[in-house]
């Protein structure tokens, strides 16, 4: 099996080519591999595949051997992969995802090789049971959760896959370790979620760390940080348009008010090639 060693901002990925379907094994391979110990390492197991609606499919399998719906790193790592190595010669090209359909996504080129990525990352899901939540409402803004004493309040958003965005004095040195795991499986999220905590430093740019359901704290989360807009919109503390910082480098984000679609531009690398 060829794969090649892929990041977007951090979060990164074994990317695979090639295969005309899921392998029935990707689950133990994606635990084997993405093993930073034992394995490869990586935060998840991308296949690129065909599609019968789009141009490329992706599917992505996390870590934990979970399968994830929708990742804005991922997206932009296939994006970069297939014209970068000649799969197709288009700098407009749609990518099927699981959980979001079929994405438009924009590529920045220079030197025949991509340097930025513009998604359409779609609609926001902002109904409870929706995101899914247990909350029969038609937003969740702010509402309380409580876990091991200590209540927080979560804005939730779904990109195609679900998100908490909570809000915290301190987002960079946030105990993700504690909070993370306990909040990622709580009751009030019957398929788990995503957890983003935030803090606002201006109408255009907010710190955020998350993490992610199946494979914990990561450098980077596409679609968090567009969860991370939406939700601050939303609250009134940010623009439509907003500079999101993670651990890993930044992401900007764009709520468009006419289409009501998440628009999300941010880099993806190339690090290594190799053969198992």
């Amino acid at each position: 099996m060829n794969f090649t060693k892929m990041n977007g901002l951090g979060n990164d990925f074994i990317v695979v080519a090639g295969e005309q379907q899921l392998p029935g094994n990707a689950a133990e391979l994606a635990a084997q591999l993405c093993n930073r110990f034992f394995g490869v390492g990586a935060d998840g197991l991308v296949y690129i595949l065909p599609s019968e609606i789009a141009d490329f499919r992706m599917r992505i399998i996390n870590s934990d051997g979970s399968e994830a719906e929708q990742c804005g790193n991922a997206i932009r790592c296939v994006a970069k992969y297939v014209y970068d190595n000649g799969l197709t010669n288009k700098e407009e090209i749609t990518i099927e995802t699981l959980g979001a359909g079929a994405q438009k996504v924009q590529l920045t080129v220079s030197d025949a090789k991509v340097q930025s990525v513009r998604v359409d990352m779609g609609e926001p899901i902002l109904n409870g049971l929706q995101v899914p939540t247990t909350v029969d409402a038609e937003r969740v803004i702010e509402h309380p959760i409580e876990v091991d004493g200590r209540e927080f309040r979560f804005t939730a958003v779904s990109m195609g896959n679900p998100h908490a965005v909570i809000y915290v004095d301190d987002a960079v040195n946030f105990d993700l370790n504690t909070w993370g795991p306990k909040l990622e499986t709580h009751p009030m999220f019957p398929r788990k979620i995503n957890v983003e905590f935030v803090t606002v430093n201006s109408r255009t740019q907010t710190d955020m760390r998350v993490w992610e359901r199946g494979a914990g704290p990561t450098l980077a989360c596409g679609t968090g940080a567009c969860a991370t807009v939406v939700a601050s919109v939303l609250n009134g503390a940010t623009d439509r348009e907003a500079t999101v910082s993670l651990k890993g480098g930044d992401l900007f984000i764009e709520w468009n008010e006419a289409d009501n679609h998440v628009y999300m531009t941010g880099p993806a690398a190339e690090v290594f090639r190799g053969t198992l």
